[in-house]
Formats: C-alpha cells, sequence, structure tokens
C-alpha cells in the first residue's frame, strides 16, 4: 500500500515537473518573439506619434498601444512558425527517440503552444486591437476628468458596445443558419460556441485572402528578385549603354547650366531636372550591373529565378494531387485532433526531406502572401515606412498579419502543403468537414497561381527579348550613342 502511494506521489510529482518545464519553455519563446516584435515596431514606428516629452498622457497611451501591437506581432509571429516548429518537432523525436537531451520535446508541449496560439490570436483580434485604436482615439466623456482613467473608462464602454453589437450579428447569424433544436440550445453558450464560430469566421476570411493574394505575391515574387538581383548580359553590350548613359547625363546636366546662366534661353528648368534625375537613375543601376562579379551576375540570378520556378511549381503539383487524393479518399480532408502523438510516424512520405521541404513550402507561401497582400492595390497604403509609419497604421499591419498568419496552419492543411492534423482548436471550424469547400478551394490556388505565373513568366520573357533586340531607340544601327530628344524650349515672353 505503501509503495503505491509513493508512485502515485512520484507520478504526481512528475507531471508537476513536466508542466512547470512547459510552461517555461513557452515563456521563454514568447519573450524572444515579443522583444524580436518591439526591434520591428520600433524600426518603423514614427518618432513624433511616441516622443511626446510635454505631454505625459498621450506618451502614456501610445507605450500602452505599442505594447499591444508588440504582442499581437508576437503571437502572429509564433502563429507562422507553429506548424514549422510542430513538424521539425516530428522529425526529430523520430530521428533521436530516446535522446535525454530532447525529452522535454514532447506532443504536450506542441498541444499546449497550439491552444496558446489560438487563445491569444483570439485575444488580439477580438479584444486587444480594437482597446488599442479606441484608447488612442479616445479623449474622455465630455465633462470628466482628463487623464488616463477618462481614456480607459470611455474606451472600455466603446469596446462593451462593439462586442454587443458583434455578438449581436453572430447571434442572429447563427439562429438564420442553425433551426434545429442543438443549435437553438446552443446559441446560449457563449464560451464554447460564439467565439469559436466567430473565430471560425474570421479564419474563413483569412484563409480566402490567403488565396486572393499569395497567388499574386507568387508572381509578384519574381519581379522583385529580378530587382533586387543583378541580371546577366544578355545579347547586350553594356559597356555602350554605360557611356551612352554617361554622355547623356553631361549634355543634360550641360543644357541645365548653359539655362541657369543664359537669359535669352527660357528652358523647362523642371522638365530637365526630372530627366536629369531619371539618368542618373538608370545611370546608378548599370553601374551597379556593370561592377557587379561575374558569379553574381550569371549565376545568382538564375539560381533565385530557378528556385522560385520550383518552389512554385511544386506547390501547384502538390495541389493537384491533393485534389486527386480529395476525390478518391475521405483521409485527404482536413480534421482536426486532440492528441499530439508526435514521433510515431513521418508526415511525408519522403521522409526528413519531405518534412523539409514541407516547412520551406510554408514559409515560402507565407512570405508570398505577405508580399502579394501588400503588393494588392487595396492594401499598398498599409505598407510601413521606415520611421515614418503613425500609430494607426501600425495597428492595421499587426491586425492584417494576425489574420493572415493565424490562418496559415489552416491553409497549409486544406491544400495539402502538409499532413499534420489540425490541433485544438483550429480543428473545430465547421467549413473544414465541407468537401465542396475545400474541393473548389484547392482548384482556386491551383488554377489562380498556375495564371499568374503563366503571364507573368511569359510577360518577363518578352521584356527582356524586347529590351535585348529593341535598343535601337538608344544605339543607332551603327552602335553610336543616339541622344534622347533636346527638351522643348518654352516661347519667350517677349515673342
Amino acid at each position: 500500500m505503501a509503495s503505491t502511494e509513493q508512485d502515485a506521489l512520484a507520478l504526481r510529482e512528475q507531471l508537476f515537473h513536466e508542466r512547470v518545464r512547459e510552461c517555461i519553455i513557452c515563456t521563454l519563446l514568447f519573450t524572444s518573439l515579443y522583444i524580436l516584435c518591439h526591434f520591428i515596431i520600433t524600426h518603423f514606428k514614427k518618432h513624433t506619434d511616441f516622443a511626446a516629452e510635454h505631454d505625459d498622457e498621450d506618451a502614456a497611451v501610445n507605450r500602452i498601444a505599442l505594447g499591444l501591437c508588440t504582442f499581437t506581432l508576437a503571437v502572429a509571429l509564433g502563429a507562422v512558425l507553429l506548424l514549422p516548429f510542430s513538424i521539425i518537432s516530428n522529425e526529430v523525436l523520430l530521428s533521436f527517440p530516446r535522446n535525454y537531451y530532447i525529452q522535454w520535446l514532447n506532443g504536450s508541449l506542441v498541444h499546449g503552444l497550439w491552444n496558446l496560439v489560438f487563445l491569444f490570436s483570439n485575444l488580439s483580434l477580438v479584444f486587444l486591437m480594437p482597446f488599442a485604436y479606441f484608447f488612442t482615439e479616445s479623449e474622455g466623456f465630455a465633462g470628466s476628468k482628463k487623464g488616463i482613467v477618462a481614456r480607459v473608462y470611455e474606451t472600455s464602454v466603446v469596446l462593451l458596445l462593439l462586442t454587443l453589437l458583434v455578438l449581436g450579428m453572430v447571434w442572429v447569424a447563427s439562429a438564420i443558419m442553425g433551426n434545429n433544436a442543438a443549435s437553438r440550445q446552443s446559441l446560449y453558450d457563449l464560451w464554447e460556441y460564439y467565439l469559436p464560430y466567430l473565430y471560425s469566421c474570421i479564419s474563413l476570411f483569412g484563409v480566402l485572402l490567403l488565396l486572393l493574394c499569395t497567388p499574386f505575391g507568387l508572381s509578384t515574387m519574381f519581379t522583385v528578385m529580378g530587382q533586387l538581383l543583378v541580371k546577366p548580359w544578355l545579347l547586350e553590350d553594356l559597356d555602350e549603354q554605360l557611356s551612352c548613359t554617361r554622355l547623356e547625363e553631361a549634355t543634360v546636366s550641360r543644357r541645365i547650366c548653359s539655362g541657369k546662366a543664359s537669359c535669352w534661353l527660357n528652358l523647362n528648368m523642371e522638365l530637365l531636372q526630372e530627366q536629369l534625375f531619371t539618368i542618373r537613375s538608370k545611370r546608378r543601376k548599370l553601374e551597379l550591373r556593370h561592377q557587379a562579379s561575374p558569379w553574381q551576375r550569371n549565376l545568382g540570378y538564375p539560381l533565385a529565378m530557378l528556385g522560385l520556378l520550383a518552389l512554385t511549381g511544386t506547390s501547384v503539383l502538390i495541389v493537384c494531387f491533393h485534389v486527386l487524393e480529395l476525390m478518391l479518399d475521405d483521409a485527404a480532408m482536413p480534421r482536426g485532433i486532440q492528441d499530439a502523438s508526435l514521433g510515431q510516424v513521418s508526415f511525408s512520405i519522403f521522409g526528413s526531406f519531405g518534412a523539409a521541404l514541407q516547412v520551406i513550402l510554408i514559409l515560402y507561401l507565407m512570405v508570398s502572401s505577405v508580399v502579394g497582400f501588400y503588393s494588392s492595390p487595396l492594401f499598398t497604403r498599409l505598407l510601413p515606412v521606415r520611421q515614418d509609419t503613425p500609430l494607426t497604421k501600425i495597428i492595421g499591419n499587426c491586425v492584417s498579419l494576425l489574420v493572415l498568419s493565424s490562418a496559415l496552419p489552416v491553409f497549409s492543411r486544406t491544400l495539402g502543403i502538409t499532413r499534420f492534423d489540425l490541433l485544438g482548436d483550429f480543428g473545430r471550424f465547421n467549413w473544414l468537414g465541407n468537401f465542396y469547400i475545400v474541393f473548389l478551394y484547392n482548384m482556386g490556388f491551383a488554377a489562380l497561381t498556375t495564371l499568374c505565373l503563366v503571364k507573368r513568366v511569359s510577360w518577363a520573357v518578352q521584356a527582356e527579348l524586347i529590351h535585348a533586340f529593341g535598343e535601337g531607340g538608344t544605339r543607332g544601327w551603327g552602335g553610336s550613342c543616339v541622344l534622347s530628344s533636346p527638351p522643348r524650349l518654352l516661347p519667350s515672353p517677349s515673342a
């Protein structure tokens, strides 16, 4: 009897130590993400918004809002790393099943991370970010004493009214869609029904936003890499182009100087200055290409383009294969599980290589979705500017990134990029079990990505060929430089 009690006590003690260890690990991980996100936000924030030396109240409000934005961005970054961390953990446990130094990496820790990310995502989207926005815009009710307390009181009242409005809309929508006895009974359950249903709607919106932004971002990545990397010399004489550009720059500069020194010439100086700025920019780009090493010029650009093309093509092939699986096997449907049994079997038929490829594709699709989001005409204004981003725009960026990142696990599992099932409340979304939604989503992603990729690649090849063979505008048939047309002379007032 005594040995049984000792075993039970040892088991409880072991469970206690495991729980404390998981709490410490989660705290360290989130603290690291919080510090990183703090440096990111301070890199983009506008100094005038936070350096309120003569107004301590506004400075305190901005510091509180900045802390809430940093917390939200840390949750968004954690949601991005959630699925890659789970896949890598499973492969590590498969490779070293009995290693003492990685015993802390278990299913309980991963499951806890999924639950924490889900909880903090709900908290940030529903309460923290609306509170931060209303808090920065609040001034206190009329007639009340000014101060932080008055602003908190006004923000709390506005947030309460907004919460009642949103819950009422969700109540009406759920009552219309579900007309049975079980649905009517669940209408009175706030925690178990309202919040998961509301987050399900937000997740569906995020997944649809990823569907629209990711194909556009995949095609935009080719343009961005083409601007950042040095292109090879394809059927063009770079030395001749550089000498022509320098000669043209000297000619325009001489015209500007002669126009300033002479009173008889009435030149359009604004047009000349703009033309000189354009020529100098072109000359700097040509000098960068001319100074690049042959390895950087002839190897870096082709490898980068081939890498992007390979990743995009692999994503499309995986999605097409997943479409076939959806039509043949119900097990291909995304589903949620409540127990993370890591270290049992690999989630890829290619083993560790396939798991590494899944992690790369997940991160690549996330980066492409962010690029596509900020490149779209609707959200271009949200693009942060270094040291010149106001606080309201920072709040909008944090909300947008959190919506995109929190939908990334569902997005990756729905497309079949990974076989890792959704843990915790991520698998409770009602629309995940609808075959038609999942099937049409996969078909839409494959079609949109293929269309954008074909158009972008064909346009890029066409532009390069026109640039290579159509140098008649800057070179003559004999190879001599032909300067651009002289600027238009304005009529003299005395004429």
